[in-house]
């Protein structure tokens, strides 16, 4: 299996365990509050399915199709014109539909996305609003935003979804966004690389960076998965630093596009 038919087969796994914890929900359920401000299980479902259309669109640009251009320039115009409130308000237009009807356009996005990205020629690279991602980022940044979606609607909903070694792909993309999480602050990002050295929900151990680094992260996968998604403060994870950089990465910490967000407040 290649990288990118491995992380779309987790992506698919990932969105199936989310669409059976809404797939039976009433109106009441869809409208249950979730934890981001303002965003209901509807929206947050809705901001998947804006999303993977977006992505959709970008593959058809990134391939010379004349439609998919047109309209992935004017969604670059929109987004332009309103940075900060664009993409939440793709999210709620899209909430506003039937259950029924939200969940068979989410479908139809997940095959269409999936489909386009199988189908992108060997090195090309889709647009997007920061630097320009292969086929396989893209796979990668749409499973990192399912899964940190899902984990907002089952915290809402009063469930635990299942953990599995999926999460590898949101960790691999937080210790890769190391440098843009103090840069996106305006800070210096560090010289030196860390030893980041996690535990896996399977018990296996997963290592970056040199052996001998002088700052290291240890702790658990997925404790350091819901930190880069700001789905946990940081002292409510398992997450130990030595060095000052390293300790202040984990407070500054984001594998997500732009802007740095509230985060989470602790627990108690």
């Amino acid at each position: 299996m290649t990288l990118l038919e491995d992380l779309l087969a987790d992506l698919r796994a990932e969105g199936d365990q989310l669409y059976a914890a809404v797939s039976g929900l009433d109106a009441d359920g869809w409208a249950t509050p979730t934890p981001a401000p303002g965003w209901s299980v509807a929206t947050q479902v809705a901001h998947l399915v804006w999303t993977d259309e977006v992505a959709v669109l970008s593959a058809r640009s990134a391939v010379g199709d004349d439609a998919g251009e047109d309209a992935w320039d004017e969604l670059v115009r929109g987004a332009a014109a309103d940075p900060d409130g664009f993409v939440d308000a793709g999210a709620h237009e899209i909430a506003a539909l039937a259950p029924l009807a939200l969940l068979a356009r989410w479908g139809t996005a997940r095959d269409d996305l999936s489909r386009a990205l199988r189908e992108l020629p060997a090195g090309t690279k889709l647009p997007w609003f920061g630097p320009p991602m292969s086929a396989a980022s893209m796979a990668t940044a749409r499973f990192m935003e399912t899964w940190a979606h899902s984990l907002d609607v089952h915290e809402a909903l009063g469930r635990e979804p299942e953990v599995t070694d999926r999460v590898r792909h949101v960790v691999f993309l937080g210790v890769r966004t190391r440098d843009f999480s103090f840069a996106t602050r305006g800070l210096t990002p560090p010289t030196d690389e860390f030893r980041v050295q996690l535990t896996a929900p399977s018990g296996e151990t997963w290592a970056f960076g040199p052996e001998d680094a002088t700052q290291s992260v240890t702790g658990s996968a997925l404790d350091l998965a819901r930190l880069v998604t700001q789905r946990v403060h940081r002292s409510d994870t398992d997450l130990v630093a030595v060095g000052p950089d390293a300790d202040r990465w984990l407070d500054v910490a984001q594998c997500f596009a732009g802007p740095p967000g509230e985060g989470r407040q602790p627990r108690g």
